[in-house]
């Protein structure tokens, strides 16, 4: 694979710690949120902690990760630059510190404290919002990428409304004179985020790296099917939401089947891309083939259920069972898959780049270690396998923990390869990358020792 694809600027990049410092702190979140899981399926924890655990993987883990992606590759793929590198440094801490503070509460059950969570969560994704908002505006006209990702930050506003509603109502009673409940409100909060902010962004950058990475065109039946996704999802999204929220069992019906024809549809795209690669296979793809196949199991598994009854808590995640199937073969497949070329890919326009034809530099791809590449892609595929048998068995216990302990195993070697990335090939060390105050007393330095080959 080549240093840099060439259809991107990567001139245009924001500085390198910020979207590392992104994926450090969610790849924090990921183990903290799995150990919160696998505790959770020991009963060992008080107050909420499922609740927890989805907020420390989503919230935490996969839209922290989307800030840093989307502050890193939207200024490089439309060739415009960040509209604002202090807000971009700001959303991190102000999203981290209200997560923190949110999840806290739930596991104390000290609920009093929620709507501090919530609501600094709010303002730092709002930041993100309005930062990355004003950055698409300067790339007019907008392709396919473009348009998920402005999709998806309107996503974003309307679930973290309905978040801090949600929060605010554990202290104080909200509903009682609307046309709405508890819990149709967190069942729209939940669908705005999942397959609104979170399902949009993946499939905005499916159509860029499937292609990119592959060396592949859209072609043949991808273009219908592309045309079904990029009109469908959205008006689905929206549709499911609404009939969730407002309990309209005939308009959730009709945006359950639009998701599921559109995951469907992409993942057929994402199939075809891979089985056209014109490339070595890397872990980036190797983790894009379980999301194809994550995406079409869920998407036929859930199709019979979303028709039958769409506005069931249990159908949250789409079929009964298949939490595990979305959340992590799909979402959070995808994310790791993507971190195995952005995160070296970042380390090596900033060290080696300037390098390029004057002397021998390693490739992206030699950046990280291939073994542990091998083992986190075993432990997770064993993980996700154990927790979706779990979901299906009677007495999941035994198994959900072994799936847990997999999952986190994984998740720490990967973290594990990612940190070695940035100790052996970044001209900053970790702590001039989480911490903006080290970076001049100890990066300058380092920076000054990676001149000489």
């Amino acid at each position: 694979m080549g240093a840099i694809p060439g259809n991107v600027d990567a001139d245009q990049s924001p500085p390198m710690t910020i979207p590392l410092r992104h994926f450090l702190v969610g790849l924090g979140f990921l183990l903290f949120g799995a150990v919160v899981g696998t505790l959770s399926a020991l009963g060992t924890l008080s107050g909420q902690p499922i609740l927890t655990h989805v907020h420390l993987l989503l919230a935490g883990w996969v839209c922290v990760t989307i800030m840093g992606a989307m502050t890193q590759f939207v200024p490089v793929w439309s060739g415009v630059s960040l509209h604002s590198r202090r807000l971009a440094s700001t959303q991190l801490w102000l999203v981290t510190g209200g997560l923190v503070v949110f999840a806290g509460t739930l596991l104390a059950g000290a609920y009093q404290w929620l709507p501090v969570g919530g609501g600094l969560m709010l303002i730092g994704f709002w930041a993100f919002v309005y930062n990355i908002g004003r950055t698409l505006d300067a790339a007019r006209p907008w392709d396919i990428t473009e348009r998920h990702f402005a999709l998806a930050l309107a996503f974003f506003v309307s679930l973290t409304v309905l978040g801090v509603t949600l929060a605010i109502a554990y202290t104080r009673p909200l509903f009682i004179d609307l046309p709405v409940t508890h819990g149709s409100v967190r069942l729209a909060h939940a669908t705005l985020a999942i397959y609104g902010a979170v399902l949009t962004t993946v499939f905005g950058a499916l159509y860029q790296l499937a292609t990119m990475f592959t060396q592949s065109k859209l072609h043949g039946i991808d273009e219908p099917l592309r045309r079904i996704e990029e009109y469908g999802f959205p008006i689905g999204v929206l549709a499911l939401a609404s009939g969730r929220l407002f309990v309209h069992d005939l308009l959730a019906r009709i945006g359950g089947v639009l998701i599921v024809v559109s995951v469907l549809a992409i993942s057929i795209i994402l199939a075809r891309r891979l089985l056209e690669a014109q490339v070595p296979w890397t872990p980036m793809l190797s983790r894009y083939a379980v999301v194809a196949a994550t995406m079409a199991a869920w998407a036929l598994w859930t199709a019979t259920f979303w028709v039958r009854a769409p506005l069931e808590s249990t159908m949250l995640f789409g079929a009964p069972g298949a939490v595990h199937l979305l959340t992590l073969g799909v979402i959070g497949f995808v994310v790791l898959g993507t971190l195995y070329h952005v995160v070296p890919f970042i380390v090596w326009v900033h060290r080696y780049s300037d390098r390029l034809g004057l002397e021998a530099v390693p490739m992206i791809d030699d950046l990280y270690d291939d073994r542990l590449a091998t083992v986190d892609f075993a432990l997770l595929t064993v993980g996700l396998c154990l927790l979706v048998v779990a979901d299906l068995i009677e007495f999941p216990t035994a198994m959900s923990v072994a799936g847990g302990l997999a999952v986190t195993a994984g998740s720490a070697v990967f973290l594990a390869n990612m940190v070695l990335v940035i100790r052996r090939h970044s001209p900053q060390t970790l702590p001039g990358i989480l911490f903006d105050r080290f970076a001049s007393e100890h990066d300058d330095a380092r920076a000054q020792s990676t001149v000489e080959p």
